[in-house]
Parts: C-alpha cells; sequence; structure tokens
C-alpha cells in the first residue's frame, strides 16, 4: 500500500509518499481502507516535530480518515468487514489502510460521505467540548469565534447558533468573512487591520464578549483579554499566529475573567463518558439536518504538499481532504 511518511521533521516537502507492506490487524484492531484523510493544523506541528505529542521517526501522519473496514481482529466484535466508518488513530491516517482499535471508530449515517466523515471528528468534538464543558455557553450570551473560518472556527460558529448564543464570526479577511457567512453568524468582524479589542466592543455596547473562542492566539489573544465581559471566558484552543502569549493575572482580576484550555485529547481520557456523550450528541445533530459540515479543498494524496501548504500559509477555510480513494 501507499503511505505518506515523515522520515525527519521539517516542511511538507520532506515527507516522501512510498509504498510499505499492508496491514494486519492483531486481535484487538481492525484495518480501514482509508477513502479520505483529513488535514488539521496540528498534522503541520507535529511534522515539523512541534506538536505536544510526537510519535517516533518514521511515522505517517493523519488522526482523521473516513472509510471501510477491510479486517478485523478475532476479539473485535462491534465492526465486521464492509462497515463503512469514521477512524480517529492518533497517527496513520494519511495512507491506503490504517490500524485503528473499537474506541477509534465510528459506523457512519449512510448520508454521511466519507470526506465528510473524514473532517467530522477533530473539528466538532474540540468545539463542542470548548463551548459545552468549557466555556459553559448559555442562551443569549455573546460568543466571538475567532479564526472563524478555519475547520473548528467554522464549527464553533454553528454549534454556537445552536446553542443559543449571539454569535460574532471574526477572521482576518473579507474573503473569509464571506466565507463563514455560510454558518449564519449574527455579525462578522474583519480583524485583518490588527484591531480585535474596540471592534469586540463596538458591537458589544463596550461591555466585551462572553466567551472568546481562540485557535489563533498571538496578538489576538493579548487583545481578548482587554474585550472580554466581566464573568467571561477567554478559551484557549491553539496556537495558529505561532506565538503563545501570556495572559496578565492583573487583567483576569480586574474583569473577574477566565482563561480555560481546551485540550480534546485529555479530554477524552480523563472524561470518556462526557466524551462519548458529546459525539453521540454531535451525530444525532448532523443526523437531523442541524450541522452542515463544509469540505472547500480536496487534493490527492500525491499532491500534499500543496495540500499541507494550505496551513503553513494560513490560507485554510473549512476543511482540507487528501482524497486516497474514490468513492463509488
Amino acid at each position: 500500500m501507499k503511505a505518506l511518511v515523515c522520515h525527519s521533521y521539517g516542511p511538507p516537502e520532506n515527507l516522501v509518499l512510498e509504498e510499505v507492506p499492508d496491514l494486519v490487524p492483531d486481535s484487538g484492531q481492525i484495518v480501514v481502507d482509508v477513502y479520505a484523510a483529513s488535514l488539521n493544523f496540528p498534522d503541520t506541528l507535529q511534522i515539523q516535530g512541534k506538536y505536544q505529542f510526537q510519535p517516533p521517526l518514521p511515522f505517517t501522519p493523519g488522526s482523521e480518515v473516513g472509510g471501510v473496514v477491510r479486517a478485523v481482529g478475532s476479539a473485535v466484535k462491534d465492526f465486521k468487514v464492509g462497515d463503512r466508518v469514521m477512524a480517529t488513530p492518533s497517527i496513520g491516517g494519511m495512507a491506503e489502510q490504517v490500524l485503528v482499535t473499537p474506541a477509534g471508530l465510528r459506523k457512519i449515517p449512510a448520508s454521511m460521505d466519507f470526506k465528510t466523515a473524514a473532517g467530522f471528528a477533530m473539528v466538532y468534538t474540540t468545539s463542542y467540548h470548548a463551548l459545552k464543558q468549557r466555556a459553559q455557553l448559555k442562551p443569549g450570551e455573546t460568543l466571538v469565534v475567532l479564526g472563524a473560518s478555519g475547520g473548528v472556527g467554522m464549527a464553533a460558529v454553528e454549534l454556537g447558533k445552536l446553542l443559543g448564543a449571539r454569535v460574532i464570526a471574526a477572521a482576518s479577511s473579507e474573503e473569509k468573512l464571506e466565507f463563514v457567512q455560510q454558518a449564519d453568524p449574527d455579525e462578522l468582524l474583519n480583524y485583518g487591520d490588527g484591531d480585535l479589542k474596540e471592534k469586540v466592543k463596538a458591537l458589544t455596547d463596550d461591555k466585551g464578549a462572553d466567551v472568546i473562542y481562540d485557535p489563533v492566539g498571538g496578538n489576538l489573544f493579548d487583545q481578548a483579554t482587554r474585550c472580554i465581559n466581566w464573568n467571561g471566558r477567554i478559551l484557549v484552543v491553539g496556537f495558529a499566529s505561532g506565538r503563545i502569549p501570556e495572559y496578565k493575572a492583573n487583567l483576569a482580576l480586574l474583569k473577574g475573567a477566565s482563561m480555560v484550555g481546551v485540550f480534546l485529547g485529555r479530554f477524552r481520557k480523563e472524561e470518556p463518558q462526557a466524551y462519548e456523550e458529546n459525539f453521540a450528541e454531535l451525530l444525532e445533530m448532523f443526523s437531523a439536518g442541524k450541522l452542515k459540515p463544509i469540505i472547500t479543498q480536496t487534493f490527492a494524496l500525491e499532491d500534499y504538499v500543496s495540500a499541507f501548504s494550505v496551513f503553513t500559509e494560513r490560507r485554510a477555510m473549512g476543511k482540507v481532504i487528501l482524497e486516497i480513494r474514490k468513492e463509488t
């Protein structure tokens, strides 16, 4: 089978597409024929050796796929060959086959195609956990979503609306804001000129936002600490800007505000029941037509450098997918 392999840390050009042996499951594993694999910002960090958890070299990146069960181990009870599934392996997804355990596998609704399946789990479970458990977002509160045109940002806009919040979608260009309108935010905010604080205040009668969802970090986080409402919550989701900011304690004191970390992997480990409940609710929302994932760019596996460049050049809008096999 073909697999994208990282032999040394660096840019996407360092990756190698090569032939590797077909996978064989042990008793508790499943092999999935991959039809589509999702790209996420953490993938770009992982191939550079900059992510929180680094697998030993060499490794195949990719933590989300959609596909069909190819083989099951003797101890696997709930899946069979031919099942249409979404899988969330920690690594290995950018290949024609991937190994997963039952805990990382879910059957997908009949209405969900493989590209959507590949791009569903991480963005929606991250944003739902952020808004539901970490922010405890309430109907009527004002939510500002930074980086709103990205995968997790779009999911946060959608879910914020479903949870009854007034949602301000914020992005760095008019092109990105035009794209975000598909998620039906209440307000749009362009911070491409570097100004976030005053624009948030202007849209909130100078009170500030109740919740700010921040996957960007850097200067935007610095400004977020100054335009958060009393009892507000700043959600630390990631650092796409490249700079990890610091929270000045006097601002937390003056605002009565909280900085709240959002780390999906630890949540899944520490609170597995809550994680599973969230996932089940999200799939119900999808089946009911309440969630409408948007796949904006699809690349062939061979065109992986172009696919990764969408993230390294900060051009990502919606979900970016590698198409491994054609869906029939």
